[in-house]
């Protein structure tokens, strides 16, 4: 498959696919990288789609920069954004976990044709909350501290719960189907139901499927999934 690799702003991207004027915008999650996304772009491509991948700060070539957060990540994606629209005239989203909930603050205002997201973390206040009993920390403890490190590998900050509580997700117009793990360990069911049914949603839940799709199982029905989903590019 070709591949173009560009900087959008300080984002390393490529562009996966023949020149078109339609294109994918992938955005991993946490431990991502821009070359995940080369299987999604093998599907799309033979449909006339290209895809555009790029490098979260913290993952792929930027492991050793600073700033996965969101009032860092938003603003890039946003000059993604407007580079992309500079160069294809239909643009769809395809996002992972935290990239999907970095995407609807960034692009909450824009046209997208249809949006695919895989566990997507929908309700970032909660999910800190949740972090926050597994580690026994009070709010009033992580405000003292600012920054906490679990057990578990995940940093508690001050400063991120009060911008999740500032920067709800309010608005999301894009048509968007959601695949869900019936034992994700991240994101309640309830939620996602509710984040669904609040945006319009289509939401498939595999009962067997986790956070995170990785098994020989799971991935066979994250593709089927794809599949479905894809053939409205027809």
């Amino acid at each position: 498959m070709k591949r173009e690799y560009i900087t959008i702003s300080q984002s390393p991207a490529i562009v996966f696919g023949e020149q078109s004027e339609k294109v994918f915008l992938f955005v991993h999650g946490q431990h991502g990288n821009k070359e995940e996304a080369e299987a999604f772009a093998q599907k799309v491509s033979i449909k006339g789609w290209q895809v555009v991948s790029i490098d979260l700060p913290e993952h792929g070539e930027r492991k050793k920069e600073q700033g996965f957060v969101p009032w860092l990540v938003i603003p890039e994606l946003q000059e993604v954004w407007q580079y992309i629209e500079s160069r294809w005239h239909q643009v769809r989203l395809r996002a992972n976990s935290i990239g999907a909930w970095f995407s609807m603050l960034a692009l909450s205002d824009k046209s997208i044709e249809q949006s695919l997201f895989v566990s997507p973390l929908v309700d970032m206040e909660q999910l800190i909350l949740t972090m926050m009993s597994w580690a026994g920390v009070s709010e009033d403890h992580l405000e003292e501290e600012g920054i906490i490190q679990t057990d578990f590998g995940q940093e508690l900050s001050w400063a991120y719960l009060l911008y999740t509580r500032q920067y709800p997700v309010k608005s999301w117009k894009s048509p968007t189907s959601i695949l869900y793990g019936g034992k994700d360990n991240l994101t309640e069911r309830h939620i996602v139901e509710k984040f669904s049914s609040a945006f319009d949603c289509k939401l498939t839940v595999m009962e067997e499927g986790e956070h995170w799709f990785h098994t020989a199982e799971q991935l066979d029905y994250l593709n089927k999934w794809l599949e479905a989903e894809l053939t409205l590019l027809d």
